[in-house]
């Protein structure tokens, strides 16, 4: 079986190559030039890790164009995964998407047989079955479920760690145009995954639906996890991470995402969060839950540069340790650090920042007349009365306890995720970590960055 796949941005390249390691013949399809350029010399298009290693492993079966119909017509199975960017109402837009099916769909035009067409971008309910559908048809001029396969099958993986998901799903969501498309592609991924996940065959509304509650979930818990984090930096003695883990041992919440910390960020989790309470709203159905744990979710960034400003002494200098919104990834869309630096720019502070990744990034966002991007995090740190551990990368962990310290006037460490060692906890710092019991000072009378 030999496969397109159209877009080779953070996931279509990860995705692609998974599809060669495995020893399928894979064609990557984008406009944009450099990362075709980048495939065909073996290279990672974009920052993934591990990607480059796997580009590598499946070389010999790998390979890019930016002609779609020269791809869909050497191949049996398409993916498309394409931008579905969010709108105003906050559904996702079909303007990449349509105009990829189209394409798709003249190539069909030209073949024999049956092909085999995988949307796994976001869309909105309706979507798959009704635009993306019908596009596929006019442009083919064949029918979906006899001459040509429809499937719907998102991909639920993390930037920083696409490729271990991609081939360690824990359940494969599968929305169907007729049964011989979904057990066609259920088939092709068991070929490829590493383990024996169980598969979800849906029709599209249903599977559509399914991807974006998922995310309303997840997100809802992590949310839940950050209020507990708030109350028990209130409360004497009081530790979110003990108490997350008992609530894990119960097999009705379960561990995952319950880290009580900051505010979740990134290019999925926020958007589709607001898509379904958009969903929700445009059926005239309640959408309470989604749209709190977005306002909990906005507050948490509002209430952690209120923190900081409590902490900082007029004309101090603040340090912003993570901009991406994340660890292992250069991501830096919905970042909590990114947004703490811009709720904070106008309060009269120096803002110092470092990330190891996503500096290129973040100065896409923010004036270079209001913030200095430091070298190093050791550069950002030594200049700061106030550091904020805002991204809980590994290498932070590794900064030497004298960089941290100042005798004469303790450093604030305010330690979003609790992750610096024990030791830096003594007299030359005022080290604040969040979800934990925190010292009772100087919480302003209201939240400055409110008004």
């Amino acid at each position: 079986m030999r496969i397109s796949v159209i877009g080779l941005g953070k996931l279509g390249s990860p995705m692609a190559a998974c599809f060669a390691a495995k020893g399928f013949t894979t064609i990557g399809v984008d406009l944009n030039e450099r990362f075709v350029e980048s495939i065909n010399e073996g290279a990672a298009p974009v920052f993934e890790p591990g990607l480059s290693d796997m580009i590598a492993e499946g070389r010999g079966c790998l390979t890019a164009t930016t002609d779609t119909a020269e791809a869909v017509a050497a191949t049996d199975v398409t993916f498309v995964i394409v931008p579905t960017p969010s709108q105003e109402d906050g559904g996702f837009s079909l303007a990449y998407v349509l105009p990829a099916m189209e394409a798709i769909g003249r190539a069909i035009a030209e073949k024999d047989g049956y092909h085999l067409v995988c949307l796994t971008s976001t869309v909105m309910p309706g979507a798959t079955g009704g635009p993306v559908l019908h596009a596929l048809e006019e442009a083919s001029g064949k029918r979906v479920g006899v001459d040509v396969g429809l499937c719907y099958s998102p991909e639920f993986i993390a930037l920083g760690s696409v490729l271990r998901d991609f081939l360690n799903p824990d359940f494969l969501l599968i929305g169907e145009s007729d049964e011989r498309s979904g057990q066609a592609l259920a088939d092709l991924y068991r070929r490829v995954v590493n383990n024996d996940p169980p598969v979800a065959h849906l029709n599209f509304v249903n599977a559509e639906l399914a991807k974006i509650s998922v995310n309303t979930f997840v997100t809802t818990k992590i949310a839940f996890a950050n209020m507990l984090a708030r109350i028990c930096e209130r409360l004497p003695e009081a530790n979110v991470d003990e108490v997350t883990s008992a609530l894990g041992l119960d097999s009705r919440i379960g561990a995952k995402y319950l880290r009580g910390a900051i505010s979740y960020g990134g290019p999925c989790f926020p958007r589709d969060n607001i898509a379904f309470a958009s969903l929700a709203r445009s059926l005239d159905a309640p959408a309470f839950v989604a749209e709190a744990t977005d306002a909990t979710n906005r507050d948490g960034i509002v209430r952690l540069a209120d923190l900081v400003l409590a902490e900082l002494a007029p004309g101090g200098t603040v340090a912003v340790l993570g901009l991406s919104y994340k660890p292992s990834t250069d991501v830096v869309e919905e970042s909590p650090g990114l947004h703490l630096v811009q709720a904070l720019i106008g309060h009269s502070a120096d803002l110092m920042l470092y990330d190891p990744a996503a500096m290129p990034n973040a100065r896409n966002h923010l004036d270079e007349s209001r913030v200095t991007f430091c070298d190093s995090a050791e550069e950002a740190i030594r200049s700061a009365d106030v550091v904020v551990v805002a991204t809980p990368w590994q290498e932070f962990t590794a900064i030497a306890a004298e960089t941290w310290r100042r005798v004469e006037t303790p450093r604030v460490i305010i330690d979003c995720w609790r992750l610096l060692p024990p030791e830096l906890r003594d007299k030359d710092v005022r080290y604040l970590a969040l979800g934990t019991a925190l010292p009772a000072a100087s919480a302003p009378a209201e939240l400055v960055t409110r008004t």
